[in-house]
């Protein structure tokens, strides 16, 4: 697979008239993502949009509730023919056993693929000390991380979502076969705002993560297209 499809683009905007320029402005990007601002303002029309230009969707709504609601709802987003999907670790095992088999549900009730189901593990945006002092959680950030995405494949979710800092540590213990995607990845020219946890993409891909989610570098460049591509050219791992 070529580096420019292991890139994913977020349209994190808050209209689809946004979004749709977006997509105008960057047709070399193959794998976009969908999150709850923009899905919310435009519903399933954006990723109608997506499948009408042939790309594949990243749909990160990070679904949190209780088993039967997750369930539903990952039962549903399936039906819209997407390749990813988000639902958080910490809703637990069985509403994680019951993402699972619900995605399966969906796609097959709409003639669809059955998308990839990822777990998030813990957010690119907390710090360990976020982590210890705010919500009290008395293991260390990697150690935690770990948790919920050995839970996760436990439970028969085929990924996670994390920091490119925990990636290796995860892709020993989790297999080659567990996809991993990572967010908060910066290249070394860009600015981290409020990424805490970040790799330049060449070492995210050396320590084993399959995509990367790069946004601000790319969307809000001088000339998104320009800042693709180099992205891209920076990004091929040296190992």
């Amino acid at each position: 697979m070529k580096i420019a499809d292991r890139i994913i683009v977020p349209l994190d905007v808050p209209t689809e008239e946004e979004a749709i320029a977006l997509l105008d402005q960057l047709p070399q990007v193959t794998f976009w993502k969908v999150g709850l601002e923009l899905f919310v303002a435009s519903g399933p029309s954006i990723l109608q949009e997506l499948k009408s230009r042939q790309k594949r969707v990243f749909l990160d709504l990070k679904f949190h509730d209780i088993p039967n609601t997750v369930a539903g709802a990952c039962r549903s987003a399936a039906r819209y023919g997407v390749d990813l999907i988000t639902v958080h670790a910490t809703a637990g095992k069985d509403a994680l056993k019951a993402a699972q088999a619900a995605v399966e549900v969906g796609a097959a009730e709409a003639d669809q693929a059955v998308p990839q189901l990822l777990a998030i593990t813990v957010l690119t945006s907390l710090s360990a000390r976020s982590l210890a002092f705010e919500l009290k959680i008395p293991l260390e950030l990697p150690e935690y991380a770990l948790h919920m995405a050995l839970m996760a494949q436990e439970c028969g979710i085929p990924g996670a979502v994390c920091s490119p800092q925990e990636v290796s540590h995860l892709r020993q213990a989790c297999g080659d076969r567990f996809l991993l995607v990572c967010p908060g990845v910066r290249p070394a020219w860009a600015i981290a705002a409020d990424q805490r946890r970040t790799l330049t993409p060449r070492e995210a891909f050396e320590a084993g993560a399959n995509y990367l989610v790069i946004g601000r570098p790319i969307t809000t460049a001088a000339d998104p297209g320009a800042a693709f591509q180099q992205i891209c050219e920076e990004s091929f791992p040296i190992a």
